[in-house]
C-alpha cells in the first residue's frame, strides 16, 4: 500500500478559462486561505483506496489514519510505503504502526515519482478541482474525495501508474 497527502485549498488551480475575445475574464478569489488535507492510501494489488479529510497534517492525524488503515484492512499483512514527512517519521507514529503490525517503508527523499498516490492526487487537482469556483473548502475537499471514490479500482491503478509495466514496485 502506498500513502500520501494533498492540500486542498480554497482557491482551486486555474488551468484554463474561457471568455469573450478582447475582454478580461473575472476570476473570483475569496482571499481566504482555508485548506483541508486529503489523506489517501491505495492498495497496489486491488486499487482499493481509503481517504481521510482533516484540517491539519500532524502526527496525531497521521496516527488516526493508521488506525483507519488497520481497521479497514483487518487481518491483512500491511506494508505501507510513505514519504519522509515529519508526521510519518514521528516516533509515536512509527511505534503505533509497529503495534498495529504495519510495516513501514520510507521512500527516498524528493522522489514523488515513486509515490502512486501522488500521481492520483495530481490528476484529481488537475481534473477534479481545477477551473471550478469554490463554494466552500469542505465542499472542495468532499469533491476531491468523491472524484477518487467514483473512479473504478482499475482506473485508479492506471492513473497511479501501477499498471504501466514500468512501476517500480512489482509483485
Amino acid at each position: 500500500m502506498i500513502l500520501d497527502e494533498v492540500i486542498v485549498t480554497e482557491t482551486p488551480p486555474l488551468n484554463g478559462c474561457y471568455g469573450r475575445r478582447g475582454r478580461q475574464v473575472c476570476v473570483p478569489i475569496t482571499g481566504n486561505r482555508a485548506k483541508r488535507i486529503l489523506h489517501g492510501v491505495i492498495n497496489v494489488l486491488t486499487g482499493t483506496i481509503l481517504l481521510f479529510v482533516t484540517e491539519v497534517w500532524d502526527a496525531q492525524t497521521h496516527q488516526c489514519f493508521l488506525q483507519m488503515i488497520r481497521a479497514h484492512w483487518r487481518g491483512w499483512r500491511i506494508i505501507l510505503f510513505e514519504d519522509r514527512g515529519t508526521p510519518h517519521t514521528a516516533e509515536d507514529s512509527m511505534a503505533l504502526a509497529k503495534a498495529f503490525g504495519i510495516q513501514i517503508r520510507l521512500l527516498p527523499r524528493a522522489t514523488p515519482e515513486l509515490n502512486a498516490m501522488d500521481h492520483i492526487f495530481r490528476f484529481v487537482k488537475g481534473r477534479g478541482l481545477a477551473n471550478r469556483q469554490t463554494v466552500s473548502i469542505d465542499h472542495s475537499a468532499d469533491a476531491a474525495a468523491r472524484y477518487l471514490l467514483e473512479m473504478s479500482p482499475q482506473e485508479r491503478l492506471r492513473k497511479a501508474g501501477i499498471l504501466s509495466g514500468n512501476f517500480w514496485l512489482t509483485t
